[in-house]
């Protein structure tokens, strides 16, 4: 009769053991959404024949973006983005690269000063699964990841007239779930331009081939550089299966 006893106490036991464990993983199951909005702010600079150096001329930029997330490991982001680019050539650049002489002419400066709107999309993919940490599939709330897509550029302003070209980005960047629908992260990413008139100015000089070299699709174009801190908010909850 004790032993009867004692094997029914140790049963009940176990059952509610088993039913603690389980409220908590069901009250706090993770939550997927569908997509983010969010915004960006950093600096962007230029790389091309009036600057060769990395992070050198740096000026601000701002983005808006929009992200589908496909799953805790791929999304596909969109964006709008503004920033502002500048160079100069210091008076290393030949006057005429074709003329008879070996220096090309007399070196002469150039500056320019513009800016530039970019719009574009990205796929994104996480090195870890991304999410709030909880529930079963044990997703991280920060992971690295690399990006690359294709875009358009337009150059304005600056007295160097209009123009514009397609881009291909690529890059990398960090994420953090500071809370569950909000995103903290910060992004670098070089835009490589099928344009070499960005660096327009208003004598209409566009340093296109100033050393003779013939251009190709992605040769001897310019490109230019965001580097952004972002936050983003994520919305449309997925629909959960019932595994009732």
């Amino acid at each position: 009769m004790a032993r009867t006893t004692l094997q029914t106490w140790i049963r009940a036991a176990l059952t509610l053991c088993c039913l603690l464990l389980f409220l908590p993983a069901t009250a706090e199951e993770e939550l997927e959404y569908k997509m983010d909005l969010g915004a960006g702010l950093g600096g962007c600079f230029y790389l091309g024949d009036a600057n060769g150096t990395p992070f050198a001329n740096l000026s601000m930029m701002g983005a808006i973006t929009a992200r589908r997330i496909l799953n805790p490991r791929m999304a596909v982001k969109a964006n709008i983005a503004f920033g502002h680019i500048h160079g100069s050539t210091d008076g290393f650049l030949p006057t005429d690269p074709y003329s008879l002489s070996p220096e090309g002419g007399l070196p002469t400066r150039v500056k320019f000063s513009r800016n530039v709107m970019d719009i574009g999309a990205q796929f994104e993919l996480n090195f870890w699964g991304y999410g709030t940490g909880v529930g079963y599939k044990g997703n991280s709330r920060i992971t690295p990841y690399i990006l690359a897509g294709a875009g358009v550029t337009l150059g304005m302003g600056g007295g160097g007239g209009f123009c514009g070209g397609m881009n291909i980005p690529v890059g990398l960047g960090v994420k953090y779930k500071l809370r569950p629908r909000i995103n903290l992260g910060f992004e670098w990413t070089m835009r490589f331009s099928t344009t070499d008139k960005l660096d327009a100015t208003p004598e209409g000089t566009q340093l296109a081939d100033p050393y003779g070299v013939k251009s190709g699709f992605l040769k001897n174009k310019d490109c230019y550089s965001f580097a952004m801190f972002f936050i983003t908010y994520e919305m449309f909850p997925k629909l959960r299966k019932c595994n009732n």
